[in-house]
């Protein structure tokens, strides 16, 4: 018992350094290759979502404020794609079953993504919200929930933007 408690210890300052040598997305910063996997089987590349503006959702089943967030999520999402937008809820809970998650987005439009390859994470609270404009630079990393007013402030002006241009060969 001793010698299980002085090994989980020993092994807390390794811990402490892997966690702070996890990269952070900060605002202004190129958004770095992942890939998420969506409840569907379908794999998204961040490098092919270049030309739109993303929005990754963190959240989780016992949150409340996430559980209010997400219908208003997908309204505006429904009322914004054709313009370019891409929304993924990334949940944070790899207890809650494919089935469980499928249940929920039935009637909703945006993406749920059951697994994620990258640098894509909470920030310590859900939810998060992350915005990743057409040329793929974050603009917007925060925790808390989106209202309609924040998604209007934050969302269409990026979506008012050109999409950059394809370098020339």
């Amino acid at each position: 018992m001793i010698r299980a408690i002085a090994l989980r210890l020993a092994a807390l300052p390794l811990a402490v350094m892997l966690v702070g040598a996890s990269p952070k997305l900060r605002v202004g910063d190129i958004a770095p290759e992942g890939e998420f996997t969506l409840v569907s089987g379908e794999k998204v590349a961040i490098s092919a979502l270049r030309g739109q503006v993303v929005v990754i959702n963190f959240w989780a089943t016992w949150c409340v404020p996430c559980r209010k967030e997400l219908p208003t999520l997908d309204a505006f999402y429904r009322l914004t794609k054709q313009h370019g937008l891409r929304v993924f809820a990334v949940t944070t809970e790899d207890s809650v079953p494919i089935y469980a998650m499928k249940k929920v987005f039935d009637t909703m439009a945006i993406s749920p993504v059951k697994r994620v390859k990258g640098p894509y994470f909470s920030l310590g609270a859900v939810p998060t919200n992350f915005i990743i404009d057409r040329a793929g630079r974050v603009r917007y990393a925060k925790t808390g929930a989106f209202d309609l007013d924040d998604l209007n402030r934050e969302v269409v002006p990026l979506l008012n933007e050109p999409a950059p241009e394809a370098p020339a060969l």
